[in-house]
């Protein structure tokens, strides 16, 4: 009795498989017809119940990333591809799937993954032309756009020198103009004072004159100037000629004239 029930058990299940596989077969089928009319949608509508329905189906995830590819969507191509060559060991199915991993990286500018992809791609056929000749096209473009990077790396550095210099040459420039404006100040602000200073002695020329008297007539130890001095003793001078005059007038009138009678 038990025996019955696991082959009738066996049986469902497998029954079951067979029917999951040809409705995925189906779908892939018909996801075929599609991407031959070009009706993507569609296309990768079939391909993605192809894939519920058995997982496994290399020819749906290999089929569908064909799709995303035409669809420019690359990154879900690349996606696609990849589940592909993992889940299966057939080294043509790995190689068409790597070869158009290399494609979708072509596609993208990422030349070094593409360079990987078709490695594998040549790893698992390498009698195939098309994979060869990609790989030498991405290692070339792989090259120009390294040197094209160090060109402008290069151009930027030159770029980026000249501007230096001329920040320098600005900066001297400024400098040497702060240090002329401040000469130029220095110079206003003495010519300035001096004739400010000028002015003073315009306006107080008594003052001038006394103070060019002074520094002409420097003190004595005494406390008195030069002219000082000099105006006191003329004045003494004076002083003492009126005295000696005075004292000659008397000794005329005292003296008797010779020869007068006296009364």
């Amino acid at each position: 009795m038990f025996r019955n029930y696991t082959c009738l058990f066996f049986i469902l299940f497998l029954t079951q498989v067979i029917s999951q596989e040809r409705d995925s077969n189906n779908y892939t089928y018909n996801g075929n017809k599609f991407s031959e009319k070009k009706v993507f949608d569609e296309a990768e509508m079939s391909y993605r119940k192809a894939i519920s329905s058995e997982p496994n189906n290399l020819k749906a995830l290999y089929n569908l990333g064909n799709t995303h590819y035409k669809e420019k969507d690359f990154d879900e191509a690349a996606q696609r591809f990849f589940q592909a060559q993992k889940e299966t060991d057939n080294k043509f199915q790995k190689h068409k799937a790597f070869h158009n991993m290399g494609n979708v990286y072509m596609q993208q500018k990422e030349y070094a993954k593409a360079i990987e992809a078709y490695k594998n791609a040549l790893r698992n056929d390498s009698t195939d032309d098309k994979t060869r000749y990609n790989y030498a096209l991405a290692k070339e473009l792989l090259e120009k756009e390294k040197q094209k990077q160090k060109d402008n790396e290069s151009k930027e550095d030159q770029k980026q020198e000249e501007e230096n210099k001329n920040d320098q040459e600005n900066d001297d420039k400024k400098d040497d103009g702060d240090s002329e404006n401040k000469d130029n100040e220095k110079k206003d602000d003495k010519k300035s004072k001096n004739e400010g200073d000028d002015n003073k002695k315009d306006k107080n020329p008594k003052k001038n004159q006394d103070s060019d008297s002074k520094k002409d007539s420097p003190k004595p130890k005494g406390g008195l100037s030069n002219q000082q001095m000099k105006n006191l003793l003329e004045a003494m001078n004076n002083q003492e000629k009126k005295v000696q005059d005075k004292v000659n007038a008397k000794k005329i009138k005292g003296v008797p004239v010779r020869g007068k009678k006296d009364w």
